[in-house]
């Protein structure tokens, strides 16, 4: 016990417990430099390596050129465009209903949304519904899905009555991704945000199982109904104030199985590393 409470315990008598607080008085006042001093470095080194990371598109374009079919990816950082066949086209499928609604809440700009225009909307994002899709394509007209495609500066996108044949290309859809929430109404992004971020979980393939801790992933699918004919996935991640959108196109594959297994693998690489938050 002698090194509990004695005077052989170290502390030694009267005069050395005072210098003692003393001591440690100033250990708490030093405490919080302390910390900064220990804490800096770390989060700076974080920063650095933060800023040094970049999707790796060597890596992706090795792998999609061992797949079956045809894969086409373009990835936006920074406004800048890379990736492997990115002014290819193939039909849209249902990555045009990010176009949709893009067009619908421009169209609701001045105002807020009614339960009958979000059961329209939810639905076609979270759940990829193509009535609704089809209705919302009645709604909103040609004109206006024209009109986002010159204002987006979409340089390959072709409209088709039939809007899932409608034609795009992989940087068509990327650089839609990066910029998404300026061409929203202010009033109407968190909404979108939403239902990019909350896709149902049957359909959360691809990307959706991409390790992307710290990040905001915002993203939708497009499949030729499970064929196999196309399957396509439209991505955007952000944390502060880093974007990164990324748009994965696959044709005739040998089915949406394989489809599926070729968006994960494309996108896996291309994020692989990715500093968690």
């Amino acid at each position: 016990m002698a090194g509990i409470g004695g005077t052989s315990a170290g502390f030694g008598g009267p005069g050395r417990r005072v210098a003692v607080r003393s001591e440690m008085s100033r250990a708490w006042f030093l405490t919080p430099a302390v910390v900064c001093l220990l804490l800096v470095p770390g989060a700076a080194q974080a920063r650095r390596a933060d800023a040094s990371w970049h999707p790796d598109i060597a890596a992706a374009r090795r792998y999609a050129r061992r797949r079956a079919g045809v894969v086409a990816f373009a990835v936006d950082e920074r406004g800048k465009l890379r990736g492997m066949g990115m002014r290819s086209t193939a039909p849209a499928a249902s990555v045009f209903k990010v176009m949709l609604l893009v067009s619908y809440l421009r169209m609701r700009h001045d105002r807020s949304l009614s339960h009958s225009d979000r059961e329209l909307l939810g639905p076609m994002i979270r759940r990829s519904d193509s009535v609704a899709a089809t209705t919302v394509r009645d709604i909103v007209g040609l004109a206006r899905i024209e009109r986002l495609a010159r204002r987006t500066h979409m340089r390959d996108f072709r409209y088709s009555p039939v809007w899932g044949l409608s034609r795009t290309s992989p940087r068509d859809q990327a650089r839609l991704m990066y910029r998404l929430r300026s061409y929203i109404p202010a009033r109407h992004r968190r909404y979108a945000a939403y239902l990019l971020s909350h896709i149902v979980r049957s359909q959360r393939w691809g990307v959706g199982r991409v390790p992307t801790r710290g990040w905001h992933l915002l993203f939708k699918g497009g499949w030729g109904s499970g064929s196999g004919r196309v399957d396509h996935q439209v991505a955007l991640l952000r944390r502060g104030g880093r974007k990164i959108a990324i748009a994965v196109f696959t044709q005739f594959d040998p089915d949406h199985a394989y489809g599926k297994r070729t968006l994960h693998g494309v996108f896996a690489r291309l994020l692989a590393g990715l500093p968690a938050g």
